[in-house]
């Protein structure tokens, strides 16, 4: 499983949002964006982190953010997921998991003790240039964001 690192380019990729409509990451050349993969929309820990990152958005756009979360799950249930929790960041569905796979977060892990094949719950902040600038793989859903947070004061401090 390929894991990106710093000043690598950040795959780009082209799926559908909530809505069926196509987002690709070169749309955001120019700007910071964050590209965070979770399981799958509606469970417990997904919903913590897109929460978490709905209620540090404003702190986010600070940093000229734009945020893209990605799952496996299917359009119609990434718009359910969407409204059910007012997130107002792209969703993106890829079913196929090939931009999963690009990024490195899908993959063997271990769940519950054992070893299985599933989605890595991984972040990505990728620069104006389209490079990875940051790449956090086997995050917890709980604190992420504030590390986010954390990363970004300090590039803009340095």
């Amino acid at each position: 499983m390929p894991r990106l690192e710093p000043g690598d380019p950040a795959p780009d990729f082209t799926l559908l949002d909530a809505e069926g409509r196509p987002v690709s990451l070169h749309d955001y050349r120019g700007r910071n964006v964050i590209v965070y993969f979770y399981p799958a929309a509606m469970t417990p820990g997904c919903t913590t982190e897109a929460c978490d990152f709905r209620d540090n958005l404003a702190v986010l756009s600070r940093y000229d953010v734009q945020v893209l979360g990605i799952s496996p799950d299917p359009v119609e249930k990434i718009a359910e997921f969407r409204d059910a929790y007012g997130l107002p960041f792209p969703l993106l569905s890829d079913p196929e998991r090939v931009t999963l796979e690009a990024y490195g977060a899908y993959g063997e892990k271990t769940n519950y003790g054992r070893t299985v094949l599933g989605v890595i719950r991984s972040t990505f902040l990728v620069d104006p240039d389209g490079r990875i600038a940051k790449a956090w793989y086997n995050v917890k859903a709980t604190g992420h964001v504030a590390r986010i947070l954390d990363e970004l004061g300090s590039r803009a401090a340095g």
